[in-house]
Formats: C-alpha cells, sequence, structure tokens
C-alpha cells in the first residue's frame, strides 16, 4: 500500500468506527427522523453554542448551501483569494447564489479587518451589494495556517457595523482549535454561521455539519433539500459522526507532529527553494534547484510509494491523517533525504 498524503480526505473508518456504523439507530432524515442524525446535529450545536446543527454530505454543500442562505443574487461574497469556497466549488457562489466574489491578496490565506473593511462596496445603485463575508480556517493554500482569533472578532466588528454575515468554512477548524488551544464555543460566539468537515482529519468517510441560528438552520435544510442533499437513512454515516467527535479529535496533534517532521527534512534541499511555515497537518514547500517542478518531484515520490499532489506548477503539498503512522512518517522522511 502506498503512503497517501495527497488529503487527509483519503482516510478509511477505523474498525471502532466501522462498528459504531454498524449498530447506529437509523430512520428517515427528510423526515426528522433519523435519531443519530438528529444526535450528531445536537452534539455539534453544543459544542459551538450554537441554536442549531445541519448534517450535510459535504463541505462544499455545506458551505454553497451557506452561502445562498445569506445573500441573494448580484450580491457580492469577500474572501481570499485562495478561499476554497473560491477556487475548489466549481464556481458555485456564482452558480447557486447569483453572487459575485471580490477576493482580496491575503497572508497565506487570511485576510484582515483592515481588508474587509476597505473592501465593501458603498450603497450605490453601480454596485453590487456587499452581504457576506466568508473566512476559511485553517487555510488549505496557506498551507494549513490559522487565523488569529482576535483578528476573527475585528472582523466580526466590521460587519455588524456595515450590516455584512460572517460565514467560516471550517473544513479543518478542529485542526486551528487543537494548534490554538481555541474552543469551538469561542468561534460559535463569533460567526453567523459555521462549516466543519468530519471527512478530513476526523476520519468519517462522509460528512459536513452546519451550524447557526435555529431560523437559519431552518432556511438551510429547505435549501439542502433543494440542493438534491436531503437524506434518508444515513444514521450510519452520522454515527462516523459521532464517534469522531468524541474520539478523534485530540489525536489531531500527532498529524500536526507529523507534518513538522516532514518539513525539518525539507529544510536545505537543494530542490527546495521554500517552505511555508507549518502550523497544522498541512505542508507546501516551492520547488527549485535539482528539481525544477513540481510535477517531476511528485513522480520521484510516487516511484517510491508516496503519494503527494503538485497544487501547482512548483509546488507540492503533503497532507498528514489519521491512516499515517509513525513508521510511515520515518520512510517519507528517509526518502526525502536520500533525493
Amino acid at each position: 500500500m502506498p503512503i497517501d498524503l495527497r488529503s487527509d480526505t483519503v482516510t478509511r473508518p477505523t474498525p471502532a468506527m466501522l462498528d459504531a456504523m454498524f449498530k447506529a439507530q437509523v430512520g428517515d432524515d427528510v423526515f426528522g427522523e433519523d435519531p443519530s442524525i438528529n444526535q450528531l446535529e445536537a452534539m455539534a450545536a453544543r459544542l459551538f453554542g450554537m441554536e442549531a446543527a445541519l448534517y450535510c454530505p459535504s463541505g462544499t454543500m455545506s458551505n454553497q448551501i451557506a452561502i445562498k442562505c445569506h445573500t441573494q443574487p448580484g450580491d457580492e461574497v469577500i474572501c481570499e483569494r485562495n478561499a476554497h469556497v473560491y477556487i475548489y466549488e466549481g464556481g458555485g457562489i456564482a452558480f447557486n447564489s447569483g453572487s459575485q466574489v471580490r477576493a482580496l491578496e491575503g497572508d497565506r490565506g487570511r485576510i484582515t479587518a483592515e481588508q474587509v473593511s476597505m473592501a465593501i462596496n458603498p450603497d450605490d445603485v453601480h454596485k453590487a451589494r456587499t452581504s457576506l463575508v466568508a473566512l476559511e480556517n485553517t487555510c488549505n493554500r496557506g498551507g494549513g495556517s490559522c487565523y488569529d482569533l482576535d483578528e476573527i472578532r475585528k472582523i466580526r466588528t466590521v460587519c455588524t457595523d456595515n450590516h455584512l454575515k460572517l460565514h467560516l468554512d471550517g473544513a479543518r477548524l478542529f485542526n486551528a482549535l487543537v494548534a490554538t488551544g481555541r474552543t469551538a464555543r469561542e468561534y460559535g460566539q463569533v460567526f453567523d454561521s459555521i462549516s466543519v468537515c468530519l471527512n478530513k482529519g476526523m476520519g468519517c468517510p462522509i460528512g459536513s455539519i452546519l451550524l447557526g441560528p435555529a431560523p437559519f438552520i431552518r432556511q438551510a435544510r429547505r435549501v439542502r433539500k433543494v440542493f438534491g442533499g436531503g437524506m434518508r437513512q444515513a444514521g450510519f454515516m452520522a454515527a462516523a459522526g459521532i464517534y469522531a467527535l468524541e474520539n478523534n479529535m485530540d489525536r489531531l496533534a500527532q498529524d500536526h507532529d507529523h507534518a513538522r517532521r516532514i518539513a525539518a527534512a525539507l529544510e536545505g534541499k537543494d530542490f527546495v527553494r521554500s517552505i511555508m511555515p507549518v502550523e497544522t497537518n498541512i505542508v507546501i514547500f516551492e520547488t527549485g534547484g535539482a528539481v525544477d517542478c513540481a510535477r517531476s518531484f511528485s513522480q520521484q515520490l510516487k516511484e517510491k510509494g508516496i503519494l503527494v499532489i503538485a497544487i501547482s506548477a512548483n509546488q507540492i503539498r503533503f497532507v498528514t491523517h489519521l491512516d499515517i503512522t509513525p513508521e510511515m512518517i520515518g520512510q517519507v522522511v528517509e526518502v526525502i533525504e536520500q533525493i
């Protein structure tokens, strides 16, 4: 079996998670009668201190539902230029919500309150109505970088003062919480809506949760149905989410340690031009020198049984996850040192 570091979405359920799924109580979720989904949604809402939650098949769907609920056609959404909602969701903001994007140049995926303030359109019929700010934490294309919660609070103030909604794409938020020591409840106090993925570092085969006020989640449930996301006996999947929330959060620290070990092995190599600071479970480095393109480097690793992704012509991404053992990281480090 190859050592798969392409993404933390490649994980497989552990025997204990599979057992929880096998024993799940299920019902028809469109009727609101799946006890496992109801339990997962209530658990997530309590964790974040928010009123309600909605279980969705994917993080892209939960993000797109939130944007649809927060905007009207012709509106403008502020986000960072490498934000997942902008570059990795199939043009969904335009297709699903009829809104356009004001993409800002951030610092490893993170924007500031001052940038948001400067980007808000005036109340002018010639301009799109700015209605939503969408942040991403951790920032995928920023190398798993984490926002400073104090800066998010400043952005919250700008949004409140200008009657804007604030959404968090928290696909890897649990990684950020473990890395920074912040709590889910602190985030629940700041955002109008939050999406969190269970199918990345938390190790579930499927699933994302959208959180927010009860009226917002009622609207989101309707939009989920319109998007074709109404599920029936999905409690088997929700049981995996319950297991993950109860068992898989603290272990994310090991993924972060594994990422740091990979980054340390890359330091000083002649084929590495630069490495983004490693805060969580993502390592992104720019190729140069002896290896002049990302694709050829990724092919070298593949021939040695290590799978990574070339995210641009000269950038490689490694993502650690629960299927990666310390022994595997040792093999990766050994291969890097021999190149």
